[in-house]
């Protein structure tokens, strides 16, 4: 087993990152292999085939590389708009060129964290969907903080300990359901 822990925020001190951190904590702990995978450093066009006609862009390539190196993904993202980030949805469009798309047949556990009352939890029900729709196994459960700008401490932990222990608890129940997969 190997995890992608993905931010799909690309502001610095995002709270997605922060949530994303305390998610490689709980899998470190875990002793599970896994690795950051940083959308900044995979900027890419606005997809084209006309583009793509003339290859794929190298950048494309290297984060297909990076998405394979992963038996499974944790992925939180912000809700814009009610959905997700339209940069993602040029990602995505663009790595769902590649065959296999390097996502497929991965487990998924995402999550969010937002400002809002309700976590993010919207955008998350649309980015289950193109995730579902191109093979991959999206875990049931979700994980959606709201307030998120009140709701970590300096040190990056939750504030609210019993949204800590779900936090958790969520975390390592796809880990456990990871582990029973790959058995």
């Amino acid at each position: 087993m190997h995890i992608g822990l993905m931010s799909l925020s690309l502001r610095k001190d995002s709270f997605n990152t922060k949530l994303l951190h305390l998610a490689e904590a709980v899998v470190k702990d875990a002793k599970i292999d896994y690795h950051l995978i940083d959308l900044n450093q995979f900027p890419l066009p606005a997809f084209s085939q006309d583009i793509e006609a003339k290859g794929m862009p190298d950048v494309a390539d290297k984060l297909k590389a990076e998405m394979e190196r992963c038996t499974d993904l944790i992925i939180c993202s912000p809700e814009y708009n009610f959905s997700y980030p339209g940069h993602f949805k040029n990602t995505f469009d663009w790595l769902s060129r590649y065959t296999p798309m390097p996502w497929r047949g991965r487990n998924l556990l995402l999550m969010s964290a937002s400002m809002s009352l309700v976590g993010g939890n919207r955008g998350l029900w649309h980015l289950r969907v193109p995730f579902e729709a191109t093979g991959t196994i999206v875990y049931p459960d979700m994980f959606s903080l709201a307030a998120a700008h009140t709701a970590f401490e300096d040190n990056g932990q939750l504030k609210d300990k019993v949204m800590g222990e779900r936090f958790n608890g969520t975390v390592r129940q796809f880990l456990s359901f990871i582990k029973k997969l790959s058995a």
